[in-house]
């Protein structure tokens, strides 16, 4: 296999149910090595279009490719190669924690003992537990522990992070997700769909946000961050009517204004600057403001460096 393979692409993806189009000519490119954020609001057609990639739901139109093969024609080669948390995970409720990942292990070459292991402390899981007995978010655990512990080139996580707590959510995105791709980096891909996109902010590398099953953005994480700034001012008294597109303005409280600004964020500060503010300042979005206003903004899909 080549390694100029994107691990995850995809070519005019579309799929329906009934009359509702859940996705519609979508079209991603991951590369290896990297954490690939995948960004929607609730519907938006993230669970489809990974349900499309894994070969658990046939798309209508388009291609998909995972390691550069067909996951349908190829998808013991494909799945052998990758791991998968769901959103909403389920094992058989008469086995234990340990008769799980057995279970599962069984199915796997190669199986990294020591990070089951080390994970299974790092969640407290007793070995001995019935997995009908876990709470959601112990279930959760369980199955990334299944995951990661299979060492996979590719991690698929449809909102890994749910049912977990705030202490448990930040060590296992910080600790769990970081250890599993600095143990080898070049070849360790992580492909995140989540709505808890501030938690991951350090990891992100790359990202698309869909709306209504159409991709909205595509960028990297610092280009992204280089093209959406919030821009404050603050006048000596209330100031007229200010023209300032393709500026968008997100607070307006008497003196002080405050923009979210899509492009030249310096051409609007010079603006500014003319009208002798009393102070003036601007500063880079979080990926999570990028994804708010990138959906407040919407025009038709675009890709940054």
């Amino acid at each position: 296999m080549s390694d100029s393979h994107p691990v995850i692409e995809t070519r005019d993806l579309a799929r329906k149910y009934g009359k509702t189009e859940a996705v519609r000519g979508l079209n991603l490119r991951v590369r290896p090595g990297i954490c690939y954020g995948f960004f929607g609001r609730n519907g938006a057609g993230k669970t489809t279009t990974i349900k499309c990639l894994l070969n658990l739901l046939r798309p209508d139109a388009g291609t998909v490719r995972l390691f550069g093969l067909d996951p349908h024609k190829d998808e013991v080669a494909v799945k052998s190669r990758l791991a998968y948390v769901p959103d909403s995970v389920a094992f058989y409720p008469w086995m234990t924690v340990r008769e799980t990942l057995d279970y599962v292990a069984s199915f796997r070459a190669p199986w990294n003992r020591k990070t089951e292991s080390d994970l299974l402390g790092q969640f407290q899981l007793k070995p001995d537990q019935k997995a009908g007995g876990l709470s959601k978010g112990q279930k959760t655990q369980l199955a990334l522990i299944a995951a990661i512990s299979a060492d996979p080139e590719l991690l698929i996580l449809d909102e890994p992070t749910s049912g977990l707590d705030p202490i448990v959510r930040r060590e296992f995105i910080e600790t769990v997700i970081g250890a599993y791709q600095d143990a080898a980096p070049a070849s360790r891909t992580i492909f995140v769909s989540t709505h808890l996109i501030s938690e991951f902010e350090g990891l992100i590398d790359e990202f698309t946000i869909i709306d209504q099953g159409r991709e909205v953005l595509t960028a990297t994480a610092d280009a992204a961050r280089e093209r959406f700034h919030r821009v404050r001012v603050r006048f000596a008294q209330e100031p007229a009517m200010l023209n300032l597109n393709p500026a968008n303005i997100t607070r307006r409280d008497g003196r002080e204004i405050e923009w979210v600004v899509r492009g030249d964020a310096d051409q609007i500060v010079n603006q500014l600057q003319q009208c002798t503010p009393e102070a003036v300042s601007q500063e880079a979005l979080t990926l999570e403001e990028i994804f708010v206003a990138a959906l407040k903004q919407k025009p038709s899909s675009t890709t940054l460096p």
